[in-house]
């Protein structure tokens, strides 16, 4: 039926690459694909530091008569050209969460795209369910650098809707299946460099506080050591290149900084979000060096941004969240935004000193060679005519004439 649909709607894949893990789930989605379209899988697994072995794909994917097998190592590309320019924009969704799983799937996109021409593959394949966003995310990206491309999405045609249904399948077809997944999963989780969430199951009543056991990425507030720990940051327009002097690449940066953060409880954080296609989602996410390159970029641009620069960047920052979390990376607007954001950032050079202390990030010093910080200026003391106080006035007045004349009418209208 769903081969039939397919023709019916352009035409049945002939040769699919598909984004593979290596799990479960997306073995059996190799499977069903070879099984409900007969076409040919090229399987894709990348490495984004998720933190997980991922030479065991290729054995299972060989196994399932997989002829073409890529497992990219892209950690230093997610981090360099999408971690990132993400942080130059400040980007927060709903205020709060610092877009980790978003960010990762417009790579995973683009590099599936580029797997399908070197190949001559006419459609491409993800794992995504039908509730959230990721399906959204994956499909933008496709359609936006392959117009023509075909897309499966398994989890919105097949009928395997259970677990007991996937593991049925699973068993039917010679799939191995681990003690541990033959029971539903407490939780999903996601990871990548930048963070690990947790979404579903034993987390969606929103009430009911997350385990302490779920966290692999850091140690509770209450755990993490008695005595701060102080980190120097140097930046170079607009992005951590050193810590305490030693000069990084992005992905040792930013692993550094998830050890960091880690290790002093930093980066844990429990949202009730608005999922792009329409319901509310409960999620809790680990982002220890993100949380910790956030803190130390805006104390690096509040002393080398100009007033009206920091301020359009903080009007911008929440439609920025918002293009990257519903999908729209690959788009128009996003690069015209990234462009403005990217030409503030020239002069974003300098120093930032940060204490972790029990789930904080405290700024303790900043200094750069492009400080806009006048000291002579700012003092309280004399500062020898560099500031007089006396100009004060007239800007008040300046100032307060619309207040004013608005004050004044409202009191001729009461008579």
């Amino acid at each position: 039926r769903v081969a039939a649909r397919a023709s019916a709607e352009g035409g049945v894949p002939k040769k699919v690459v598909l984004a593979y893990s290596g799990g479960l789930d997306t073995s059996i989605i190799l499977k069903w694909l070879q099984e409900t379209y007969g076409c040919e899988v090229v399987t894709f697994t990348a490495d984004l530091g998720q933190g997980e072995e991922l030479e065991p794909a290729r054995a299972k994917a060989e196994a399932m008569g997989v002829k073409e097998i890529y497992i990219d190592d892209l950690r230093e590309e997610f981090v360099r050209d999408y971690v990132f320019p993400m942080f130059r924009a400040n980007a927060l969704y709903e205020g709060t969460y610092l877009l980790g799983t978003s960010i990762a799937r417009p790579l995973i996109a683009k590099r599936q795209i580029e797997i399908a021409r070197e190949v001559g593959a006419d459609a491409v394949c993800h794992g995504a369910t039908g509730k959230g966003n990721d399906q959204v995310r994956f499909e933008l990206g496709y359609y936006g650098l392959m117009p023509d491309v075909k897309v499966v999405a398994p989890w919105r045609d097949w009928e395997l809707n259970s677990r007991t249904s996937l593991i049925e399948y699973a068993e039917k077809n010679n799939i191995p299946v681990a003690a541990g997944k033959r029971d539903e999963p407490p939780f999903s989780m996601d990871a990548n460099l930048l963070h690990i969430s947790y979404e579903g199951n034993a987390l969606e009543d929103p009430w009911v506080e997350a385990d302490e056991a779920m966290f692999t990425r850091s140690v509770s507030p209450e755990n993490a050591p008695d005595e701060p720990t102080y980190v120097d940051i140097e930046f170079e327009a607009g992005d951590p290149v050193a810590i305490d002097g030693e000069k990084l690449s992005p992905a040792n940066m930013l692993a550094a900084l998830n050890k960091l953060g880690g290790d002093n409880g930093v980066g844990r954080i429990d949202i009730v979000e608005s999922r792009f296609v329409g319901m509310k989602s409960r999620g809790v996410y680990e982002t220890p060096g993100g949380t910790v390159l956030y803190h130390a970029r805006r104390a690096m641009e509040s002393l080398c941004l100009d007033r009206g620069q920091a301020h359009l960047k903080d009007e911008l920052a929440p439609r920025y969240a918002e293009l990257l979390y519903n999908g729209f990376w690959f788009s128009p607007e996003r690069d015209m935004l990234q462009k403005a954001i990217d030409e503030c950032s020239k002069h974003v050079t300098g120093t930032v000193r940060v204490k972790l202390y029990k789930g904080n990030v405290i700024i303790a010093g900043r200094k750069s060679d492009y400080s806009l910080y006048n000291a002579k200026i700012a003092s309280f003391e004399d500062d020898q005519g560099a500031y007089d106080q006396a100009d004060a006035a007239g800007f008040i007045k300046l100032q307060a004439l619309r207040l004013r004349t608005l004050a004044s009418n409202e009191k001729r209208m009461q008579g």
